[in-house]
């Protein structure tokens, strides 16, 4: 038995051991009754007139006792009241009359209230005791009490047992391994799906959740164990299935594999009916999301280009019309929180769960204006007119794009000057919770942008990377960039960096390199 084990049953004990005795000094309550010669007698009960909190010292018991008169069946209640200690009343749960044919009858109990409903039941049994109307059907109220003391605090420690474990399984081991279903599975759990995802088949391999890592609007992402290796695995309840679904068919489309795209590796519909969870398995990537990242550290000038150019060819790929191989794809939910960080920091994207494809000859599918996360809501998307084109949502994407650029500026040192906390875009101007009012307020009619910084302008490449951004979130949408060209545009910020960089090392050279005539004695 481990010690958390023996800790739980030294508590059990403890508190049943209370229960019991708080059962026996629970105060004492009986009915009270005082015969006068104007009250009017009842059969059965007599005329309750009150009930009675008996008192006395802690040590000593308490009892209630009733007294009655039987004339000619016509019973009479004399006095029912709180009766001290006496042993002829313990452990009587009923107030029972046994001796033969008294004048005044009388009897004793213990337990609240035990003196409500009186007998005549003498030790003999030629005496018919009184109508049987009087005897409770139920169970005596003396032991209901003593086992409702006994057994609540029982109750109460097995509910924190079992709460207590739940939570453990829950965050710890909240699923027991699983198998992630074979191709054949795969048309079995989804409904008019499109071609099964390009990616290998993981077969019957157990697959366990290991640790919660993010929850979002549409579910949760769990790190999860895959035979030897780790995986992500996202959870979506069962009413957000049209998200997991939508999700799942973009995964499976031809073509989705590439190094700058989240990697899919299977789904899985799991649970019953009531419960239903519906799984995404992708690869995992231990370093999170941009967001992430950007809290907990600064980035140099290489590994802003790095991100930036991987993000970006990531996105241009995405948004690429290849014809019999795949489809043009606008993300509309980017953001730093769906750019996910590989251990060189080249980025993938994630999160398809809002995407639409434009196939020729066929409608995107459902898709509603306002979507995505407001912060990186473009403005056409704020004022509700968008025009529903396929390039028209490929730029609402390239806006949100010109925003984590300036994320990514505004945490990198290679400017000369200080680095800022972490911000979202539009927290200084609209605070960490914005409605759409808010933003529509700040985008819209003030047409304002986060803040630029100036020492960013006296770097040769930030300088670079900040006209990239105001052409990606110019509020003409039709003169944005596109996310082909941004890629360009970072590898040209490389080249200008490097290029200023040989520059300065070369005029250091030359100074350093002159001959200085010898300086002439002063001697």
């Amino acid at each position: 038995m481990g010690s958390a084990t023996r800790l739980a049953f030294s508590v059990l004990l403890i508190t049943c051991s209370s229960g019991a005795i708080l059962g026996h000094t629970q105060t004492q309550t009986c009915v009270l009754y005082s015969y006068s010669s104007s009250s009017s007698s009842v059969e059965g009960r007599g005329n309750i007139s009150g009930v009675e909190i008996c008192s006395g010292q802690k040590d000593k018991r308490q009892h209630c006792f009733a007294t009655w008169r039987n004339t000619s069946g016509q019973v009479t209640v004399v006095k029912q009241g709180c009766w001290l200690d006496d042993p002829s009343c313990y452990d009587r749960w009923e107030c029972v009359e046994r001796k033969e044919s008294p004048d005044v009858f009388f009897c004793c109990c213990e337990g609240s209230l035990c003196n409500q409903k009186f007998f005549y039941l003498p030790n003999s049994n030629h005496t018919p005791p009184l109508p049987p109307t009087n005897i409770p059907l139920t169970l005596r109220l003396p032991v209901v009490t003593a086992l409702m003391y006994s057994l609540l605090p029982i109750m109460a420690v097995a509910i924190i047992v079992l709460l207590s474990f739940w939570m453990y399984r829950h965050h710890k081991l909240a699923y027991p391994p699983v198998l992630v279903p074979t191709q054949h599975a795969f048309h079995i759990m989804v409904e008019e799906t499109g071609p099964l995802p390009p990616s290998p088949v993981l077969g019957q391999k157990p697959l366990q959740l290991l640790e919660l890592k993010a929850r979002g609007r549409f579910g949760c992402v769990w790190k999860a164990q895959l035979l030897s290796e780790h995986v992500a695995v996202k959870i979506f309840p069962a009413q957000e299935r049209q998200s997991w679904q939508n999700e799942f068919e973009i995964f499976s489309l031809s073509g989705m594999r590439h190094e700058n795209l989240l990697q899919f590796l299977g789904a899985e519909k799991r649970g019953s009916e009531l419960e239903t969870e519906l799984w995404l398995v992708t690869a995992y990537h231990h370093k999170g999301s941009l967001t992430d990242h950007l809290k907990a550290n600064v980035v140099s000038w290489s590994e802003l280009c790095r991100i930036a150019q991987s993000m970006s060819r990531g996105l241009a790929y995405l948004h690429e019309d290849i014809p019999a191989y795949k489809p043009a794809i606008a993300h509309r939910d980017f953001k730093s929180k769906n750019v996910l960080l590989k251990s060189n920091l080249t980025a993938c994207i994630a999160d398809f769960g809002l995407a639409l494809r434009f196939e020729a000859g066929k409608s995107p599918g459902d898709a509603h204006g306002q979507v995505g996360t407001r912060r990186y809501m473009a403005p056409e998307v704020l004022e509700g007119a968008i025009n529903f084109q396929r390039d028209s949502f490929l730029r609402i994407d390239m806006y949100a794009v010109g925003l984590v650029l300036w994320e990514l500026a505004s945490r990198c040192k290679a400017a000369d000057g200080p680095v800022d906390e972490y911000l979202l875009p539009f927290e200084e101007e609209a605070g960490q919770h914005p409605s759409l009012e808010d933003m529509q307020e700040v985008v819209v009619y003030k047409k304002l942008r986060p803040t630029i910084r100036e020492c960013w302008q006296k770097h040769a490449g930030l300088a670079l990377l900040c006209e990239t951004m105001e052409e990606c979130w110019d509020h003409e949408a039709e003169a944005r960039l596109s996310a082909g060209c941004v890629e360009e545009r970072v590898v040209q910020m490389q080249q200008s960096s490097v290029t200023a960089h040989e520059e300065i090392v070369t005029v250091v050279t030359m100074v350093t390199n002159v001959d200085y005539p010898p300086k002439e004695s002063s001697l």
